[in-house]
Order: C-alpha cells, then structure tokens, then sequence
C-alpha cells in the first residue's frame, strides 16, 4: 500500500503558475484591457452606451 501511494504521489501535476505562465498571463490580460479600453473609448460605442443608459433611467 505504500508503495502505491508513493507512486500515486509522484504523480500530481504542478500547482499554480511558473514565472514564464505568469508573463504570458500577465501580457495577455494588459493585452485584452488595452483593446477593451480602444473599444469602450470608440465614439459609436459612447454613443450606444449612453443611450442604452438613458433609455434605462427614463
């Protein structure tokens, strides 16, 4: 039996991210919050927001 659960051990997968993840990870959500940040700021997507907006609060 321990022989079985030293084994089964030595299987688990690594936890978490290593440094290499996390700078892929970290680019890729600076990334997605620049282009978001394009989009949002875009006049036509202003516009829409803020009559979605306006039409709520009437």
């Amino acid at each position: 039996m321990h022989k079985l659960f030293l084994r089964l051990a030595g299987l688990r997968g690594d936890d978490g991210m290593n440094t290499a993840e996390y700078a892929v990870g970290t680019l890729a959500a600076v990334a997605f919050a620049g282009i978001l940040l394009k989009v949002l700021s875009s006049p036509a997507v202003q516009a829409s927001l803020t009559g979605v907006i306006n039409d709520a609060l009437k």
